[in-house]
């Protein structure tokens, strides 16, 4: 009978009794679920399930049914990870605790993401703990600070162990290697001190190396070895161990060896060893790299802030700080927090969050984000946000999110790390049998020399390293670049793209009407129109009036008093300005007032064309300016659109919209299709049609009704200047409101992409071509042996290329050259507008 495993936790949108019937409906249903009991009082259930039954199954159909699962998401820290062979471990460890939904192990950011249905993130740790690899919980944003001092430790130990191994093993190349190379220093040697003391002092300062500096191989190694799950450690513990163990019975007990075999490899153990450690420590530092978008994005948070508490100013931890307090900014300093300013003015550095290089002004009312720089006034703010609820904090979040997620080429990649090691150990054993038995004299000597070369030269490693490391730095440039992958899969998803389908408003255009065109009548000024049609439609809250307005306050014109006020619904308004009879409105209103409009049917004609919404003014029952507004598309966005075309892409363009302003705009900006007038279902079947056949399609937005779509494409992105519900049903994020970032977003897929694929090619073609050279297989040929000192240098070697390969996407260009990619290419952090 198979064990039932219980786990209780809470389930939302539960309401009556019905639905905990439909509740435990939903969860028998489930394969493996034995049992299932749910309290309504406490929206909690309660499942048994059979050992090994998977518990996503659970999660995804009671959010079928409409009654989603309450998950939590932890991050821990893991120690003693080396390899792609430990994460397989690691994730199969924590994937066995009873409750846990799903669990992702991050080798390059040594983290583990793992998504649980109530369970305490102590008995996720203590399974970690129990695999051998230590875990501990992160609760700060950014990384803990006892992660990063561990790391940074980590690394000051691993550089002075690769110096102290580096200074005990020269002595011992020299004395071996040296004799080899160099007639004179052999002879000099044998002189001097004979063989034996030689081979004794080589023997004394090996075994310090492999105790001293190398202890790590073996107190790791051999643990993972005897539980039946070695590791990269186990590799270097065993082809180390052989190499010493030989050389030893050659120097204290050369009897039990076969005539002619005697000879010793100590300089290969100790130069094994330290090559191996030097490879690691450049790995630590390669790491640390990875992470500079983090680390910048952290910096920016302010340590401390002067509030006003108890009738006094006192300066308190930016953590102490509560939502509602007042807090002052002095000239020069940063602003703490999220919040709305109460009193003062100033001009804000906003470049490090917005990308936006003129710095924004400040007055009572406007909002201000934390992280940004205060110019040269003095403000108070009111905090709206604290804590994790700030921009910032959200920004940072979204790109730990992105750097851990795990893309579907790592699971192919794990499956095969898991079963590498031990595939490697049985290769090593078949070679030292193949030379034992078929080999020239002495046979023993050459069969050690092969089998220690073929554990030091595989690497596990690189092959462990090839995508996280690649992921972490194309996020963290992405997010330079005003990008936020709010998925991390999307940037997987992205890269297989073969149309982008663009909301019209907010998206291509500025998401509000401008007055764009004022052609004047022959017998009146131009700013004297202006300020009649402005003072008349400064009494209506229309958007066109508002846009007509805003121009007249821009050109500094002062409104007149507005007598006799009449909006006519469906042709305009009228209205007496300084004893002058004013007309605003449609065509159709001049008509019916009796004013002809032959000599301007054309302007109109070309202004509907063009997509522009064309009005009529009439001063004293004369025709007075034709004028046209429209929602003006943005500067970047015909650029945007080309950059797309030539990265091999679609452009479509589905809106709301009527057809003729649609097709205007798109002709405008060569856009490929249009879809215009539907409703938000609407949208979500014009993205049905795009992905006819299997095509890719994502989807741009920014408003409510573009939700819908940007949840159904395949890759959903949204501006970051619109809602919060686009913004959370979005896979990427754009911070600004410019479509350049759309450009550099699939620049960032491709560019990372293609880097996870030159990696997987050498690390995987490295182990494949490598490996029989290790064995030996050109020896018949050639008469060519590989050292197992050359095999430990090509082993190091290997993984600093792939983090190398990975830490180039960290000068990725801005994919536009013109607008917000000229500030993005400027190393700031999050180039974006978030107004």
């Amino acid at each position: 009978m198979s064990r039932e495993n219980s786990t209780t936790f809470h389930v939302r949108e539960m309401s009556c009794a019905s639905c905990v019937g439909r509740v435990e409906k939903a969860l028998l249903a489930v394969p493996g679920v034995l049992s299932a009991t749910v309290n309504l009082a406490a929206e909690t259930a309660t499942v048994g399930m059979a050992e090994g039954s998977d518990l996503g199954l659970v999660v995804t159909a009671l959010n079928d049914a409409g009654y989603p699962a309450e998950l939590q998401t932890f991050r821990f820290s893991v120690e003693n990870m080396s390899c792609g062979s430990c994460v397989g471990r690691v994730e199969r460890a924590l994937a066995a605790v009873p409750g846990v939904v799903s669990a992702s192990v991050n080798l390059a950011q040594e983290q583990a993401t793992v998504r649980a249905l109530g369970i305490p993130a102590s008995e996720i740790a203590q399974a970690a703990g129990a695999a051998g690899y230590p875990a501990r919980v992160i609760t700060d944003q950014g990384g803990s600070d006892a992660t990063r001092d561990r790391k940074a430790a980590e690394s000051a130990h691993l550089k002075s162990m690769t110096l102290l191994a580096a200074v005990l093993t020269l002595p011992v190349f020299i004395l071996e290697m040296g004799s080899h190379l160099i007639p004179a220093l052999h002879h000099w040697i044998m002189n001097t001190m004979g063989m034996g003391l030689n081979w004794g002092i080589q023997f004394v300062l090996t075994t310090l190396v492999l105790v001293v500096p190398g202890r790590q191989f073996y107190l790791k190694g051999y643990p993972a070895l005897i539980k039946g799950a070695p590791d990269m450690n186990s590799l270097v513990a065993l082809g180390t161990s052989a190499a010493w163990g030989f050389s030893t019975v050659a120097l204290f007990a050369p009897s039990l060896l076969p005539i002619g075999t005697r000879a010793v490899y100590f300089e290969a153990a100790a130069v094994i060893v330290t090559l191996i450690l030097l490879g690691r420590f450049l790995e630590a530092r390669a790491k640390g790299r990875t992470g500079q978008a983090i680390a910048k994005l952290v910096g920016l948070k302010a340590k401390t802030a002067r509030v006003e508490r108890d009738g006094g100013v006192i300066e308190l931890p930016v953590d102490d700080i509560v939502v509602g307090d007042l807090v002052q900014v002095r000239p020069g300093e940063k602003i703490a927090l999220d919040g709305v300013v109460e009193s003062g003015s100033s001009y804000v550095d906003e470049s490090m969050i917005t990308g936006e290089p003129v710095p924004a002004e400040k007055s009572q009312g406007a909002q201000v984000v934390g992280g940004t720089i205060n110019g040269t006034g003095a403000l108070v703010f009111r905090a709206t946000k604290v804590g994790s609820d700030t921009m910032l904090a959200q920004i940072i979040r979204m790109v730990e999110e992105a750097q851990g997620a795990k893309l579907p080429i790592q699971d192919l990649v794990n499956r095969i790390t898991l079963w590498f090691v031990p595939a490697v150990m049985a290769i090593a054993v078949l070679t030292f049998g193949a030379w034992l038995v078929l080999g020239p004299d002495p046979a023993l000597g050459f069969a050690v020399v092969a089998a220690v070369a073929v554990l030091i030269i595989a690497c596990p490693c690189a092959m462990g390293l090839a995508t996280p490391t690649s992921i972490m730095v194309g996020t963290g440039r992405a997010a330079e670049l005003g990008v936020l992958f709010r998925r991390g899969d999307a940037l997987q998803s992205l890269n297989d793209i073969g149309t982008v389908a663009l909301d019209k408003t907010g998206t291509l255009t500025q998401g509000r009407p401008e007055l764009t065109d004022l052609t004047v009548m022959d017998g009146f000024a131009h700013s004297d129109v202006l300020r009649l049609v402005a003072s008349v439609e400064a009494t209506s809250e229309h958007p066109i009036a508002a846009a007509i307005v805003r121009r007249a306050q821009q050109d500094g014109l002062t409104f007149a008093p507005v007598e006799e006020f009449q909006s006519i619904t469906g042709y305009g308004i009228s209205a007496v300005v300084e004893g002058q009879k004013v007309l605003v409105g449609a065509d159709r209103l001049m008509l019916r007032e009796g004013i002809t409009l032959d000599k301007v049917q054309s302007i109109g004609t070309n202004l509907g064309q063009a997509g522009k919404t064309p009005l009529y003014a009439a001063i004293d029952g004369r025709l007075a300016a034709v004028i046209a507004v429209s929602d003006p598309v943005k500067p970047s966005t015909a650029q945007a659109i080309a950059a797309l075309h030539d990265l091999g892409l679609k452009v479509a363009m589905i809106t709301g919209d009527n057809q003729a302003t649609a097709d205007a705009i798109a002709a405008q900006l060569g856009i490929d299709t249009v879809v215009a007038e539907v409703l938000p279902d609407g949208k979500v079947a014009a993205l049905q049609h795009l992905q006819a056949g299997g095509r890719k399609v994502a989807f741009v937005g920014d408003g409510i009704n573009d939700a819908p779509a940007l949840a159904h494409a395949d890759v959903g992105v949204a501006i970051g200047t619109g809602t919060d519900v686009a913004i959370e049903a979005a896979d990427v994020v754009l911070m600004s409101g410019d479509l350049g970032g759309v450009v550099n977003a699939l620049h960032v897929s491709q560019r990372t992409m293609r880097n996870i694929r030159q990696n997987l090619f050498w690390a995987f073609g490295y182990n494949a071509l490598l490996i029989p050279v290790a064995a030996g297989v050109f020896y018949p040929l050639f008469g060519l042996m590989l050292s197992p000192a050359l095999a430990a240098g090509a082993m190091a070697l290997s993984s600093v290329f792939v983090l190398s390969n990975a830490l180039r996407l960290r000068w990725i260009a801005s994919a536009v050259s013109e607008g917000r990619s000229t500030r993005a290419d400027t190393g700031r952090l999050v180039p974006a507008a978030a107004e």
